[in-house]
């Protein structure tokens, strides 16, 4: 925000949702291939996605602009609140699940990042309406979750 402002507020849902797909590529290819021409890490990728996905949840509520207009308090305000409800989300998950992720391979988790963004463009593509899926927000705090699972996993390699 100090550097670029809140230009991200004309990005619509489906231009934050390729950004995402990037970036779970991208760790798709580093977890792949051997070489890496740019000296970056999973890390960095992991936290586009989260950022990107707050982002897209903070979209969803307060629709695209044809402008930037939020200031940096304000903006953080609506990414804290988007985190913290999704936290709560992922704490409930975790009792439910019994934390099965701490198992799970960060491999697996790309691939299922990589699914949650091919049901939001599959959503976007019907104009929003489902039949029976959670939505895309839901989609979008998944994939928070599983970002923050992989860099768990990661820093304890």
């Amino acid at each position: 925000m100090k550097d670029y402002g809140s230009a991200w507020r004309v990005l619509r849902l489906s231009s934050l949702t390729d950004q995402i797909f990037i970036k779970a590529q991208r760790i798709r290819s580093l977890q792949t291939k051997n070489v890496r021409k740019v000296d970056e890490s999973e890390n960095s990728e992991f936290i586009g996605i989260i950022n990107y996905s707050i982002i897209s949840l903070i979209q969803i509520d307060l629709g695209i602009v044809e402008n930037p207009d939020l200031e940096l308090q304000k903006a953080l305000e609506y990414y804290d609140k988007h985190l913290k409800i999704t936290k709560n989300l992922m704490k409930n998950k975790n009792h439910d699940y019994g934390e099965a992720w701490r198992d799970m391979r960060v491999s697996s988790l790309t691939d299922l990042i990589i699914q949650k963004i091919l049901r939001i463009k599959q959503i976007e593509d019907n104009q929003g309406k489902t039949l029976v899926s959670e939505g895309i927000d839901a989609n979008y705090q998944d994939m928070i979750n599983y970002s923050v699972f992989a860099l768990i996993l990661l820093d304890h390699k």
